[in-house]
């Protein structure tokens, strides 16, 4: 069993900074495939940032250059360092992982931002709001 609890969100003013972070539990947890994902009321969740079992890293061309994100398997922690925080990155942000034996073992890659429905775990979500 994975579980995930995200922390670190708040409000902040534009062009403002913070910082999430997601604690996973589970096993094997160096193997996951994490990711960050946002929501606004209505729309649809979409990827942010993910970062696959071998380290390689991929952002949404809206965050490039403004959102960084990291993954300590020695203590099982995914962070998202946020800087220039603008008004549209307002969302309800949420922590992902993909976590399947057999996907491990067919050696299959990691899902990509946009294939939500491949992330088989999911944490609360934590709200990031920015004020202008």
């Amino acid at each position: 069993q994975v579980t995930l609890e995200e922390s670190g969100g708040g409000s902040v003013q534009a062009g403002g900074s913070l910082s999430l972070s997601c604690v996973g539990s589970g096993p094997f947890y160096s193997t996951y495939c994490m990711a960050w994902f946002r929501q606004v009321p209505g729309k649809e969740r979409e990827g942010v940032a993910g970062v696959d079992r071998e380290g390689r890293i991929k952002y949404a061309d809206s965050v490039k250059g403004r959102f960084t994100i990291s993954k300590d398997n020695f203590r099982n922690t995914l962070h998202l360092q946020m800087t220039d925080l603008q008004s549209e990155d307002t969302a309800m942000y949420y922590c992902a992982a993909e976590y399947s034996s057999v996907r491990l073992l067919l050696g299959e890659p990691c899902p990509s931002l946009g294939a939500r429905s491949e992330y088989n775990y999911w944490g609360q979500g934590t709200q990031v709001t920015v004020t202008e």
